[in-house]
Protein backbone atom coordinates (compact mmCIF):
# COMPACT_ATOMS: atom_id res chain seq x y z
CA UNK A 1 0.00 0.00 0.00
CA UNK A 2 1.35 3.20 -1.02
CA UNK A 3 0.90 6.28 2.21
CA UNK A 4 1.49 9.97 1.39
CA UNK A 5 3.56 10.06 4.13
CA UNK A 6 3.54 14.08 3.63
CA UNK A 7 -0.20 14.40 3.91
CA UNK A 8 -0.41 11.90 7.13
CA UNK A 9 2.44 14.01 8.78
CA UNK A 10 0.82 17.32 7.85
CA UNK A 11 -2.79 16.05 9.32
CA UNK A 12 -1.46 15.97 12.68
CA UNK A 13 -0.83 19.63 15.12
CA UNK A 14 1.44 18.47 17.56
CA UNK A 15 2.26 20.41 21.10
CA UNK A 16 4.19 20.04 24.50
CA UNK A 17 2.78 21.48 27.35
CA UNK A 18 4.75 21.29 30.52
CA UNK A 19 2.45 20.57 33.69
CA UNK A 20 2.80 18.82 37.41
CA UNK A 21 1.10 16.11 38.07
CA UNK A 22 1.67 14.28 42.08
CA UNK A 23 3.51 16.72 42.71
CA UNK A 24 6.50 16.62 40.42
CA UNK A 25 7.08 17.84 36.74
CA UNK A 26 5.56 15.81 33.77
CA UNK A 27 4.71 16.99 30.14
CA UNK A 28 1.87 16.54 27.98
CA UNK A 29 2.32 15.59 24.49
CA UNK A 30 -0.48 15.99 22.67
CA UNK A 31 -1.69 15.24 19.17
CA UNK A 32 -4.56 16.24 17.47
CA UNK A 33 -6.39 15.50 14.25
CA UNK A 34 -9.53 15.59 12.33
CA UNK A 35 -11.12 12.37 10.26
CA UNK A 36 -13.72 11.59 8.45
CA UNK A 37 -16.54 10.23 10.22
CA UNK A 38 -18.81 10.66 13.19
CA UNK A 39 -18.10 11.63 16.70
CA UNK A 40 -19.97 8.09 17.60
CA UNK A 41 -17.88 6.27 15.24
CA UNK A 42 -14.56 7.79 15.79
CA UNK A 43 -15.44 6.57 19.40
CA UNK A 44 -16.40 3.40 19.26
CA UNK A 45 -12.65 2.66 17.08
CA UNK A 46 -11.01 4.18 19.75
CA UNK A 47 -12.81 1.88 22.67
CA UNK A 48 -14.45 -1.43 21.13
CA UNK A 49 -12.41 -4.59 21.56
CA UNK A 50 -13.27 -5.94 18.03
CA UNK A 51 -12.29 -2.39 15.91
CA UNK A 52 -9.23 -1.57 17.99
CA UNK A 53 -6.75 -4.72 16.53
CA UNK A 54 -8.06 -3.78 13.20
CA UNK A 55 -5.41 -0.37 13.65
CA UNK A 56 -4.03 -0.57 17.04
CA UNK A 57 -3.43 -3.47 19.26
CA UNK A 58 -6.03 -6.47 20.64
CA UNK A 59 -6.94 -5.59 24.09
CA UNK A 60 -8.73 -7.48 27.06
CA UNK A 61 -9.67 -6.69 30.07
CA UNK A 62 -12.84 -4.59 32.18
CA UNK A 63 -13.24 -2.49 29.49
CA UNK A 64 -15.20 0.12 32.00
CA UNK A 65 -15.10 3.15 34.58
CA UNK A 66 -12.29 1.60 37.17
CA UNK A 67 -11.60 -1.95 34.94
CA UNK A 68 -8.16 -2.79 34.35
CA UNK A 69 -7.20 -3.04 30.34
CA UNK A 70 -4.35 -4.32 28.97
CA UNK A 71 -3.09 -4.41 25.08
CA UNK A 72 -1.05 -7.06 23.95
CA UNK A 73 1.87 -6.98 24.21
CA UNK A 74 2.30 -3.31 25.74
CA UNK A 75 0.95 -1.22 28.27
CA UNK A 76 -1.35 -1.92 30.89
CA UNK A 77 -3.54 0.22 33.68
CA UNK A 78 -6.86 1.70 34.50
CA UNK A 79 -9.44 3.42 33.17
CA UNK A 80 -9.88 6.24 35.41
CA UNK A 81 -12.70 8.64 33.22
CA UNK A 82 -15.11 7.29 30.42
CA UNK A 83 -17.80 9.82 29.15
CA UNK A 84 -18.83 8.12 25.98
CA UNK A 85 -18.41 9.34 23.52
CA UNK A 86 -16.16 12.69 24.11
CA UNK A 87 -13.95 11.65 27.02
CA UNK A 88 -11.51 8.56 28.02
CA UNK A 89 -8.85 8.94 30.27
CA UNK A 90 -6.05 5.78 31.76
CA UNK A 91 -3.28 5.30 33.54
CA UNK A 92 -0.65 3.73 31.04
CA UNK A 93 1.57 1.27 32.92
CA UNK A 94 4.65 -0.05 30.85
CA UNK A 95 8.17 -1.66 32.18
CA UNK A 96 7.61 -0.79 35.46
CA UNK A 97 6.91 3.04 34.49
CA UNK A 98 3.69 4.80 34.98
CA UNK A 99 1.75 7.53 32.41
CA UNK A 100 -1.08 8.84 32.03
CA UNK A 101 -3.44 8.98 28.94
CA UNK A 102 -6.43 11.06 28.04
CA UNK A 103 -8.32 11.32 24.55
CA UNK A 104 -11.27 13.62 23.53
CA UNK A 105 -13.81 13.45 20.67
CA UNK A 106 -15.68 16.19 19.51
CA UNK A 107 -17.61 16.28 16.49
CA UNK A 108 -16.88 19.33 13.55
CA UNK A 109 -19.69 18.83 11.29
CA UNK A 110 -22.10 16.44 10.78
CA UNK A 111 -19.78 13.59 9.12
CA UNK A 112 -16.35 14.46 10.83
CA UNK A 113 -14.52 14.83 14.05
CA UNK A 114 -11.51 15.17 16.04
CA UNK A 115 -9.48 13.64 18.33
CA UNK A 116 -6.66 15.20 20.63
CA UNK A 117 -4.59 12.61 22.21
CA UNK A 118 -2.64 13.45 25.11
CA UNK A 119 0.05 10.85 26.80
CA UNK A 120 1.50 12.96 30.04
CA UNK A 121 5.09 11.75 30.82
CA UNK A 122 7.20 11.91 33.62
CA UNK A 123 10.59 13.84 33.08
CA UNK A 124 13.17 11.89 34.17
CA UNK A 125 16.22 10.66 32.12
CA UNK A 126 14.63 8.39 29.83
CA UNK A 127 12.64 11.85 28.69
CA UNK A 128 15.71 14.15 28.67
CA UNK A 129 17.24 11.24 26.03
CA UNK A 130 14.44 11.06 24.01
CA UNK A 131 11.88 14.35 24.47
CA UNK A 132 8.23 13.76 23.37
CA UNK A 133 9.01 11.53 20.45
CA UNK A 134 9.15 8.83 22.87
CA UNK A 135 5.54 8.63 22.96
CA UNK A 136 4.70 10.93 20.10
CA UNK A 137 6.11 8.35 17.40
CA UNK A 138 4.81 5.67 18.33
CA UNK A 139 0.96 8.11 18.31
CA UNK A 140 1.94 9.40 15.38
CA UNK A 141 2.08 5.60 13.66
CA UNK A 142 -1.05 4.77 15.39
CA UNK A 143 -3.02 8.20 14.80
CA UNK A 144 -2.19 6.68 11.09
CA UNK A 145 -3.23 3.52 11.56
CA UNK A 146 -6.58 4.98 12.97
CA UNK A 147 -6.86 7.14 9.34
CA UNK A 148 -6.62 4.17 7.78
CA UNK A 149 -8.88 2.29 9.30
CA UNK A 150 -11.65 4.95 9.24
CA UNK A 151 -11.15 5.77 5.27
CA UNK A 152 -11.80 1.76 4.67
CA UNK A 153 -13.11 -0.31 7.83
CA UNK A 154 -12.51 -3.60 6.24
CA UNK A 155 -9.20 -3.39 5.22
CA UNK A 156 -6.69 -5.63 6.37
CA UNK A 157 -4.43 -3.80 8.96
CA UNK A 158 -1.04 -2.78 7.93
CA UNK A 159 1.92 -5.03 8.68
CA UNK A 160 3.59 -1.87 11.62
CA UNK A 161 7.35 -3.82 11.11
CA UNK A 162 7.35 -4.20 7.58
CA UNK A 163 5.79 -0.73 7.21
CA UNK A 164 8.68 0.68 9.71
CA UNK A 165 11.45 -1.11 7.90
CA UNK A 166 10.20 0.58 4.15
CA UNK A 167 11.81 3.49 2.33
CA UNK A 168 7.77 5.32 3.40
CA UNK A 169 8.14 3.59 7.03
CA UNK A 170 11.58 5.15 7.59
CA UNK A 171 10.38 8.24 6.09
CA UNK A 172 7.48 8.79 8.24
CA UNK A 173 9.40 7.84 11.66
CA UNK A 174 11.91 10.60 10.56
CA UNK A 175 9.68 12.92 9.86
CA UNK A 176 7.32 12.44 13.03
CA UNK A 177 10.46 12.16 15.36
CA UNK A 178 11.90 15.88 13.80
CA UNK A 179 8.17 17.52 14.46
CA UNK A 180 8.57 16.02 17.72
CA UNK A 181 11.50 18.16 18.02
CA UNK A 182 9.88 21.63 16.76
CA UNK A 183 7.23 21.22 19.28
CA UNK A 184 9.48 20.55 22.07
CA UNK A 185 11.63 23.55 20.78
CA UNK A 186 8.08 25.96 20.37
CA UNK A 187 7.08 24.69 24.37
CA UNK A 188 10.36 26.35 25.64
CA UNK A 189 12.49 22.63 25.91
CA UNK A 190 16.43 23.80 24.67
CA UNK A 191 17.17 23.77 21.10
CA UNK A 192 20.37 21.87 21.36
CA UNK A 193 18.56 19.00 23.68
CA UNK A 194 15.41 18.81 21.66
CA UNK A 195 17.13 18.13 18.51
CA UNK A 196 19.31 15.38 20.14
CA UNK A 197 16.61 13.81 21.64
CA UNK A 198 14.63 13.87 18.13
CA UNK A 199 17.73 12.46 16.91
CA UNK A 200 17.79 9.66 18.93
CA UNK A 201 14.16 9.11 18.66
CA UNK A 202 14.66 8.54 14.92
CA UNK A 203 17.81 6.55 15.47
CA UNK A 204 15.90 3.94 17.99
CA UNK A 205 12.63 3.79 15.89
CA UNK A 206 14.94 2.76 12.85
CA UNK A 207 17.33 0.72 13.94
CA UNK A 208 20.93 2.83 14.14
CA UNK A 209 22.65 4.22 17.25
CA UNK A 210 21.72 6.37 19.97
CA UNK A 211 23.76 9.32 20.79
CA UNK A 212 24.98 9.15 24.81
CA UNK A 213 25.05 11.64 27.60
Amino acid sequence: MEIDVARHLGAVTRSVAELERDGGPVRAVTLERTYDTTADDLWDAVTSPERLPRWFLPVSGELRLGGRYQLEGNAGGTITGCEPPRFLAATWEFGGQLSWIEVRIAPEGDDRSRLMLSHIAPVDEHWSKYGPGATGVGWDLGLLGLALHVSDPDAEKVDEMAFMISPQGRQYVIGSAEDWGRAAIAAGEDPTGAQTAARNTAAFYTGEAVQEG
